[in-house]
């Protein structure tokens, strides 16, 4: 892969190529890409959407909302500090192409600002309860009437993928999507392969999978136009990561990481005595003792530990990317870069303790059994109604349930029996919390 192509200014529908160095440098291109990311609906739903704690009435736990808004800051960093030491490298993408520092932040920041923008309500546990609809549930029955990748789509709900949908996805008045630079695009697709096979090897690109069956066309476009290494089959669809998806992933990592910890300790989950010591192992090169022993209060104490923590862990990646950057252009490096860490330990170490008193806790299990619950019942009652309507057999009750849905999801109820059960896969996701509560309360007719 080479660097020209994959900072491809090219937008969904462009006849012209898009250079660099006519940009106008008070609105770059990968800055629009930032722009119509914030003010789409998609991403505002996502203030009401669980990061790990759902449905939180706490102000300091994160929400998916200022989750990504986190990782963006922290991915526009890593961002500039690689596209320096980048273009000392390579100074004709300056000198000739005219890029920029603040082009590689723009692109990771804009990628990483949509990182979980198809997400379901509920956390992980929404994806999971998608696919078990699927796999278990009465979606079951539709299974012989899909091919395998398509059911495997289902099965294994992605929000990454679903993501890639709402980036992409053409509609009237919105061709292309949200219409993003191919770069951001790129930078965006975390797991570039299809569904199946799953995990075809130990490569971090293939833990997952990053497009429905629906996009197959738009993502072979992009990853044809940015230089992606195709690494296909036969029988599948796959491609190296875009070099700057692992900004992205290592930002998300940091983040959750540092700050899903800190909010355990901020609800008591995670005792403080006990945490801050595993956090000041991961900052001892870099914390100043005698102010840190001035600060009198928990937050404080915490805030300024997160902020050693972060930064120490963002010069670790630039590091990291700077002296693999050749292997990751060849598609050779199949870790993530955290992985590489000289922290690994210490990471793993808040990982664990995160897992046992944040992830598992009372909490979060009770709520997540409830998001089962409720995205069970709106899967079965949209699709009930779709399906009978699109057999015209919809009864009366259909009718009303129909009316509360999109009109662009029930003028659609006409495609494939394969489109008809993602596009409501796709509207349950695009849920957040409390609405998702409230359209299975109007359902089960609770609170009358």
């Amino acid at each position: 892969m080479n660097w020209e192509q994959l900072l491809s200014l090219k937008r969904f529908g462009d006849t012209n190529k898009r250079l660099r160095k006519e940009q106008d440098e008070t609105r770059l291109g990968f800055d629009v890409d930032f722009d119509r990311i914030i003010f789409s609906t998609e991403f505002r739903s996502l203030q009401d959407k669980t990061q790990v704690i759902p449905l939180s009435q706490t102000d300091f736990v994160h929400t998916r909302l200022t989750h990504s808004l986190e990782v963006s800051v922290v991915g526009r960093t890593l961002g500039r500090r690689v596209g320096l030491k980048l273009l000392e490298k390579y100074p004709h993408l300056q000198s000739i192409h005219g890029y920029q520092a603040n082009d590689f932040g723009a692109i990771v920041a804009a990628a990483a600002i949509a990182h979980d923008i198809g997400n379901p309500p509920f956390g992980h546990s929404g994806e999971k309860a998608i696919g078990e609809y699927f796999k278990t549930g009465k979606g079951f029955s539709y299974k012989d009437q899909l091919t395998k990748k398509q059911y495997q789509d289902l099965c294994d709900f992605e929000g990454n993928a679903n993501g890639f949908k709402i980036l992409t996805e053409s509609r009237a008045g919105r061709e292309g999507g949200l219409r993003l630079s191919y770069a951001t695009l790129g930078a965006f697709m975390k797991y570039p392969k299809e569904s199946l096979p799953k995990k075809p090897t130990k490569h971090i690109a293939d833990k997952k999978y990053g497009f429905f069956q629906s996009e197959k066309k738009a993502f072979q476009d992009i990853a044809n136009e940015l230089g992606l290494i195709a690494t296909s089959s036969a029988d599948s669809l796959s491609y190296s990561r875009h070099p700057l998806t692992f900004l992205v992933e290592a930002a998300d990592d940091i983040c959750y990481t540092i700050i899903d910890f800190e909010d355990g300790i901020n609800l008591g989950l995670i005792q403080e005595e006990f945490a801050l010591e595993y956090l000041i192992n991961l900052v001892r090169e870099s914390i100043h003792t005698k102010k840190y022993n001035q600060l009198g209060s928990t937050q404080d104490r915490i805030s300024y530990l997160r902020a050693l923590a972060i930064n120490t862990l963002i010069n670790e990646a630039v590091e990291i990317f700077v002296s693999h950057e050749e292997s990751i252009l060849n598609g050779n490096f199949n870790t993530a870069l955290l992985d590489k860490s000289k922290y690994e330990a210490q990471i793993n170490d808040i990982i664990k303790i995160s897992i046992e008193n944040v992830y598992q806790s009372d909490e979060v299990v009770n709520k997540e059994i409830i998001g089962y619950k409720v995205i069970n019942s709106l899967m079965d009652t949209y699709i009930q109604a779709l399906t009978n309507d699109f057999n015209n057999q919809v009864s009366n009750y259909d009718k009303l349930i129909l009316k509360t849905l999109p009109k662009n999801i029930v003028r659609k109820s006409q495609d494939t029996i394969y489109d008809r059960l993602l596009n409501v896969s796709n509207y349950v996701a695009s849920l957040s919390d409390s609405r998702a509560i409230l359209e299975y309360k109007k359902i089960e007719g609770i609170g009358l």
